[in-house]
């Protein structure tokens, strides 16, 4: 397995199963499926990992949403170094996708893809658009939405920037753990984590 020199320590057993953490958090890993960009099955399992401390704080933000009706949706997570490669290989943009030689975000199992939904209606709730646009609209700041999506989009990004997560430019639904680029890249296929 490589891994590229960073400050913090940690490995594959470090990796656990989101929804052994906390099961009301939905999932739909869009790579498992050709519901995505590419057309194509990256991931050959739909499992959602992510490193233990990153997942806890998902369990503390879903409880916090819980209160106000909603709940998370994760579309993607833990990212195997050979998936970012095929994603890579199909978008080589890095506006979108990381290079796989600088292992990429979602490689350190500190990167989450999400979104809410309506707990009573279980529906993803309206967000400025859907999940991998590639457009402008998708900015995290972007103005020219729905007053209900920049309201709904808002709350997300209160609360997953309150339980440690921050938000990039180009994607409302990506959220970085603090300090990910301190952490190694992983290289461990789902395979292995079963």
């Amino acid at each position: 397995m490589e891994v590229l020199p960073f400050a913090r320590s940690c490995d594959a057993s470090q990796l656990v199963d989101v929804m052994q953490v906390n099961e009301r958090i939905k999932v739909d890993l869009i790579y498992a499926t050709n519901r995505n960009f590419t057309g194509k099955v990256i991931y050959k399992q739909p499992k959602c990992y992510l490193l233990k401390e990153v997942a806890e704080q998902l369990n503390q933000v879903q409880k916090k949403l819980e209160k106000e009706g909603y709940g998370l949706l994760i579309w993607d997570a833990y990212r195997p170094l050979p998936a970012q490669q095929r994603l890579w290989d199909v978008c080589p943009d890095s506006r979108y996708v990381s290079p796989p030689s600088k292992g990429g975000k979602h490689t350190r199992g500190t990167t989450v893809d999400l979104t809410m939904v309506d707990l009573k209606t279980g529906k993803m709730v309206e967000m400025p658009t859907g999940f991998d646009d590639f457009s402008f609209k998708a900015a995290s700041n972007y103005e020219g939405a729905p007053e209900q999506a920049k309201k709904n989009r808002a709350l997300l990004q209160r609360v997953m920037i309150a339980h440690g997560f921050s938000t990039i430019k180009n994607e409302w639904w990506h959220f970085d753990y603090k300090d990910w680029n301190s952490y190694p890249v992983l290289e461990v296929d789902f395979e292995l984590l079963s």
